[in-house]
């Protein structure tokens, strides 16, 4: 994206070799950068392939990702990045140079999105939701609720969490034979349920 255009050459404020992902974007956070950062995996720096993603932010809070080599962008943009250690270039813009690409909606991730999906860090996910702009976090809702349901672990964590619960209360309440399936208890009489026939006390 950089390379063709539409983002103008910003000025370099740091390069790192080996640089670790969270950090990274902490520094972002922490500087309240306008700008972008460009990631590229060790390998794709030995072997010499295209392997790069940007990603661009507004006072630290990530906006839009692109991956040049396939063209991809948003969260398919930082999926398309592999391997663990990568090389960081760090670079300021005014805001009005990136107007325009933020406007490009399929371009754009959710503020958190970064964090988690190349860091896993949660702490630097609550940063960096807490510095978000409220109509922002309206971005960040649709990717939380996928990522939600395509952790099975945790869906079935809380089913179990859920299943353990029922069980409890119906220990408590008495009712575990009936939560498995065995023959309920004899019902009790009511007192005095029965009413006497016509023929036994009152007139012929």
């Amino acid at each position: 994206m950089v390379a063709d255009g539409h983002i103008p050459e910003g000025e370099l404020c740091r390069s790192r070799t080996d640089a670790d992902v969270g950090a990274t974007l902490a520094d972002v956070l922490d500087r309240r950068l306008t700008g972008y950062v460009v990631f590229e995996p060790q390998d794709s720096i030995l072997f010499g392939d295209d392997e790069r993603a940007v990603l661009t932010f507004e006072s630290g809070v990530p906006v839009l990702a692109y991956y040049p080599a396939s063209d991809a962008g948003g969260r398919e943009a930082l999926d398309a990045l592999t391997g663990e250690l990568f090389h960081a270039e760090m670079y300021e813009l005014p805001a009005a140079a990136l107007e325009a690409a933020h406007e490009v909606e399929d371009l754009r991730v959710g503020p958190t999105v970064p964090a988690d999906a190349l860091a896993g860090d949660e702490t630097l996910v609550e940063r960096t939701r807490a510095a978000a702009p409220d109509d922002r976090l309206v971005d960040d809702g649709g990717s939380a609720v996928e990522a939600f349901l395509a952790d099975a672990d945790r869906i079935e964590s809380i089913r179990e969490e859920a299943r353990a619960e029922a069980q409890a209360r119906a220990a408590e309440w008495g009712l575990n034979d009936q939560l498995d399936g065995e023959t309920p208890p004899t019902e009790t009489p009511a007192a005095s349920s029965e009413r006497p026939s016509r023929g036994d006390d009152g007139p012929p």
